[in-house]
This record gives structure tokens, C-alpha cells and sequence, in this order.
């Protein structure tokens, strides 16, 4: 614990950064359908769209190379940041830095959107330090049983008709039922809300329906085994020696095993899962850690690739949102909220899945113009300049000018 200041530019790892903004463009793919209200459509709804039978194919794609994945890759590089900062600074100011990280989460989720991960991240991070003195072999094999402990979880509700998730989901329909929201109405209620009191209504049910997606899906544990994933690369450092990695092998291999069961795990999704919630669990989860794995070690190949023929510039255009991805994850949502809901321009279920997914890479673009901006007169996001401030309790310069003095 040698500093005790945030993370300068000279100590960064570009890789790092890079990873962080190709997550941000697949989280921004996975989320925009449900900014766009397209997810809350019935099946009959979103068939009768004038692009209908292109859709099917896009969201057969998403499931394929999107869904899950880009989470997975933000999830690995919070536990190689949480590593970073423990190692830095020690466990009583990283639990301040994630008890800020919840209060930010709870305000996005309760009053923004109810799509937040923040909350959940911060709470994995707590419970990263259980863990964090660990041998390596031990940490692998808590993170494997981690991330395989939601099929056996999904086993006991197949087989033995447990639903650990039912209290939650009584709690969101009774709350939904209290706003007035129900199935007939839950699809258009935040297109024709035109009051933020009218889009809170659905917030507030939505917030709890967001706690019974998270413990019906099992993410804790998931999101945990990968920060120790995440947190043992920090460890090794294994981000700053990429030249020492079987690379090339290791996307190869990653490759063999990802392709086949995303394309498994995307038709069982298609298709109502017809072979049952543990087969379908199964899929999900060998197909996500293996193309995570792919996605990472192909970006690290190419990296290591530009680096020695001179033309990474094209990668490292995604380095600047890496670098703002808290401001540019929030940025999502208030981009969504003005483009879908009633509050805005009141498009949403208006466009269908290919659109929306072409509205989500346009608004990443953007933040990428507007992240290489800012960062051309300021030192950090606007959002991870607060968070710092906050964790380290003191204030910091944000401007380069400033900084310079």
C-alpha cells in the first residue's frame, strides 16, 4: 500500500481499458432491446413487426455471441480492478469504495433504470475479501463450483418444485398491482408515461421485480466466481505480460467449446427451453465463460498483434470509453430513457430488435466521440471522478490543466 491516490494514466494498462469498452458495446447490445421496450412485447407483438422474421434471426445472434457474454467480461474486469485496488490500498478503503459503488447501483436501479448491475457488483465485492486469502488453487477451484452452482441450484427447482425466487416475484406483481401496472399495459406504461412520478410508479415495482431476476438467475454466485477469476489475473498480473500466454492456443480452444454450445444454448432459448431448466443452465453456462474467454483472448492476440506492427489505433479507440465505463454504463440508461419513454421522444415498441440493435451501436459511437473528448480536457469521467473523490475522501483535480499544476 504504497499510494494512497487513484490510479495515474502512466499506470494504466491500455489492454485493460480496451476490454472494459468492448464490454460497454456488448452490455449496450444487451440492454437497448429492453430500453426499447422490444423485450416487454408478447411474442405475437414482436413477430407482427414489419421486421419480425429479421428480428428472429438478430435475437438468435444475440443469444449466440451477446447474451451473457459482455456481463461476464465486465464482471472479470472488476475483479482484476478489485485486485488492483486491494492490493493497493487494503480492504477497509475498498469496502468504502463498494459501499459507495451500492449507494450509486441503488440510486441507478431505484430511480433510473431497473436493469442496474451496479448494486450486485458491489455487493459481490464485499464478498470478494472473504475470499481474497485464499491459496490460487483453492480461489480456482471456489470460483468453478461458484459458477456451477446455479445448475444445481436450477436442479432442485426442476426436480424438486423449489422456487427460491417465488417470494420475490409475488412481492413484484403485488407491487405492480398497487401501481396499476399490469400484463395488458406492462409493454406501453413507460412510452406513455409523461411524467417522471408516472415512470417511477413503474420503477418502483420494477425494482423489485430486477431482485427477482438476479436471485431466479443465480448471478450472485456467478458474478463472484468471476471477480476471483478476475481477481487471480490481477494477481498474476497477467493483463501486463500478455507475451508470456498461449494466446492464440487458449481463443483456439476457447473457440472449439464456445461456438457449439452458444449455438445450443441460443436455439434452446429460442425454442422455450424444450430440454428443461438444468440442460438449458448447462448450455448458459460453459457457453458464456467459454466465449468470454474467446472474446478476451482474442482482443489480448490482436492487441499484442497491432502493438508490434504499428496500427493499434483502431483498438485503442475503444480504450477512452474503457476508461469512462461508469459514466458511459449510466449514460445507456439516460440515453434510453430519452429516446423510449414517455418522458422523451416516447419511441419505444415502436422499432423493432435489428433497429434497436443498430440504435445501440450508433449510441456507442457517440460515447466513443464524446469519451475521446473529454478526455482530451479532463482527467477522468465525470462519475469516476466523484467515486474517487468519495473513496479516497479528498478532492482531486479533474481538469489536465489543473492537474498540470
Amino acid at each position: 500500500m504504497t499510494n494512497n491516490g487513484p490510479t495515474t494514466e502512466k499506470e494504466r494498462f491500455a489492454i485493460l481499458d480496451i476490454l472494459r469498452g468492448m464490454a460497454l458495446l456488448g452490455i449496450a447490445l444487451a440492454n437497448f432491446p429492453e430500453f426499447g421496450l422490444w423485450t416487454f412485447l408478447s411474442a405475437q407483438e414482436q413477430t407482427a413487426m414489419p421486421t419480425g422474421d429479421i428480428d428472429r434471426v438478430v435475437r438468435f445472434l444475440e443469444y449466440v455471441f451477446v447474451e451473457g457474454k459482455f456481463y461476464s467480461i465486465f464482471s472479470l474486469l472488476f475483479g482484476v480492478g478489485f485486485s488492483l485496488f486491494l492490493f493497493r490500498h487494503g480492504t477497509s478503503r475498498f469496502l468504502r469504495r463498494m459501499l459507495i459503488l451500492a449507494l450509486i447501483g441503488l440510486v441507478h436501479l431505484l430511480f433510473i433504470w431497473n436493469g442496474d448491475i451496479l448494486l450486485l457488483y458491489a455487493v459481490g465485492g464485499m464478498l470478494l475479501t472473504l475470499f481474497i486469502k485464499m491459496k490460487d488453487k483453492v480461489l480456482l477451484c471456489v470460483a468453478v463450483l461458484l459458477m456451477i452452482l446455479p445448475i444445481f441450484l436450477n436442479m432442485i427447482t426442476q426436480f424438486c418444485g423449489i422456487d427460491f425466487a417465488k417470494p420475490f416475484y409475488d412481492a413484484w406483481w403485488a407491487e405492480a398491482s398497487a401501481q396499476g401496472i399490469n400484463e395488458d399495459n406492462f409493454a406501453s406504461w413507460l412510452r406513455d408515461a409523461q411524467t417522471y412520478p408516472e415512470m417511477y410508479s413503474f420503477l418502483r415495482q420494477g425494482a423489485i421485480e430486477r431482485m427477482w431476476e438476479l436471485v431466479s438467475g443465480h448471478r450472485l454466485p456467478k458474478v463472484l466466481g468471476l471477480f476471483i477469476l478476475g481477481f487471480l489475473i490481477g494477481k498474476h498480473r497477467l493483463y501486463a505480460r500478455l507475451d508470456t500466454l498461449p494466446l492464440k492456443r487458449l481463443l483456439l480452444w476457447a473457440s472449439v467449446i464456445a461456438l457449439p454450445t452458444s449455438l445450443v444454448y441460443a436455439w434452446s432459448a429460442t425454442h422455450s427451453q424444450p430440454w428443461g431448466l438444468v440442460i438449458h443452465s448447462l448450455f448458459y453456462t460453459v457457453s458464456i465463460v467459454a466465449l468470454t474467454f474467446a472474446y478476451i483472448c482474442g482482443i489480448c492476440f490482436l492487441y499484442q498483434k497491432s502493438q508490434r506492427a504499428g496500427w493499434n489505433r483502431a483498438l485503442m479507440l475503444l480504450a477512452a470509453p474503457g476508461r469512462l465505463a461508469l459514466t458511459n454504463y449510466i449514460g445507456h440508461s439516460l440515453i434510453g430513457i430519452i429516446l423510449f419513454y414517455g418522458v422523451g421522444f416516447a419511441l419505444g415498441t415502436s422499432f423493432g430488435f435489428i433497429y434497436i440493435e443498430l440504435t445501440a451501436f450508433a449510441v456507442f459511437i457517440l460515447q466513443i466521440l464524446l469519451s475521446h473528448l473529454w478526455l482530451s480536457r479532463f482527467l477522468f469521467g465525470p462519475l469516476e471522478w466523484i467515486w474517487r473523490m468519495l473513496t479516497y475522501g479528498k478532492y482531486f483535480p479533474i481538469t489536465r490543466k489543473l492537474s498540470a499544476k
